[in-house]
């Protein structure tokens, strides 16, 4: 296998520690590096050269470091600029300005991914099934919702890891739909989406690729034991507090028992939306299945989380992909990615 120079670009403050390989395995899963650490780790045990750099506001950081380490990939990890989420596709963006080859999504996919209203809007036009929405424009008079039916989740347009999403995000009535609308506004600054809740199991979807697609085995994430007065729903706490999951047994695993035209439909299924959303690289989609066998995708979410531990290495693990393999595949994807600038370089040679 060839070696390469790969430099992993994250953002400010998520570089691992020079001594991290040193601290406890519980310090380094609780670590905010965990993802930038495994994926570095793995980068190295397949013998390429790595280097890792963390930028806030500062692309000339990104544009010195490319030039004097020369990688041949850099290894996109950035989800956000000058502290910004909707930036992530600019540092895309940057690199294909620089003819610099990347790991993950290209601008446009991650562009109409982070975008939840546009996303739905397309998965309409193209019948792939979604949740009855509707947007709340921030600055804009609240109007009552005549066509969707409660209970209703609220959550903000653009954000993603359920930034701002809890159990209050499931509304009843028109009381409680307004004040939430308000407080994605006011508190996260951004547009609300307004979905319909779908009862059913929790599916996410993973999809590996460029042109041609491989899917992975669905995860399900459960919660077996939460309060009476909890919903069942991916809130901020249910993803990220170890000790509110353990608390409650939410976990994930491969999903199980699914109907067999579900799991046929499955692939499809993944496919058509990673497609309509013009998305490359990885991505993991977030679904949730009906009693009836209805899939719906809820949202996608291009250059999701890579922990060795997290739903989308399992599942890779799951088809039989070792989290090695993985990393390899997605270096391999964002060599072989080919951008405008590679395709007007074809074009005059």
């Amino acid at each position: 296998m060839k070696k390469y120079r790969v430099l992993i670009v994250t953002s400010d403050g998520l570089v691992p520690p020079d001594n991290s390989k040193d601290l406890s395995d519980e310090v380094k899963g609780s670590s905010s590096w965990k993802m930038e650490y495994d994926v570095m780790v793995a980068i190295e045990e397949l013998g390429h050269e790595v280097a890792i750099i963390g930028v806030f506001d500062d692309l000339g950081l990104l544009r010195r470091t490319i030039e004097e380490f020369k990688p041949d990939i850099v290894f996109n990890l950035v989800h956000e600029f000058h502290g910004v989420g909707v930036y992530d596709h600019h540092i895309a963006a940057y690199l294909e300005l620089l003819r610099q080859p990347y790991t993950g999504c290209n601008p446009r996919g991650l562009m109409l991914s982070r975008d939840k209203i546009l996303a739905k809007k397309l998965m309409q036009y193209h019948r792939i099934q979604t949740p009855r929405f509707l947007a709340y424009r921030l600055n804009k008079p609240f109007r009552k919702p005549t066509k969707l039916s409660y209970p209703m989740v609220v959550k903000s347009s653009v954000e993603d890891a359920s930034l701002g999403v809890s159990q209050a995000s499931v509304v009843h009535n028109e009381d409680k739909l307004r004040e939430r609308v308000a407080f994605v506004h006011e508190q996260v600054q951004s547009d609300a989406v307004v979905e319909e809740y779908i009862e059913g199991r929790e599916l996410y979807l993973g999809v590996l690729g460029n042109v041609r697609l491989n899917t992975f085995p669905p995860w399900e994430i459960v919660f077996p034991d939460l309060p009476e007065s909890s919903m069942p729903i991916a809130t901020n706490r249910a993803k990220w507090n170890r000790k509110y999951r353990l608390e409650h047994k939410i976990h994930s695993r491969a999903a199980y028992k699914l109907p067999e035209a579900v799991e046929k439909q499955i692939p499809a299924f993944a496919k058509k939306i990673y497609r309509t959303l013009f998305l490359t690289g990885y991505a993991r989609l977030d679904c949730r299945l009906r009693s009836d066998g209805t899939l719906f995708c809820l949202e996608a979410n291009a250059n999701c989380d890579l922990s060795l531990d997290d739903e989308f290495a399992l599942s890779g693990d799951k088809a039989g992909i070792s989290y090695p393999e993985l990393v390899q595949k997605i270096i391999s994807l964002g060599l072989q990615y080919k951008p405008a600038w590679k395709r007007a370089e074809a074009l005059s040679s």
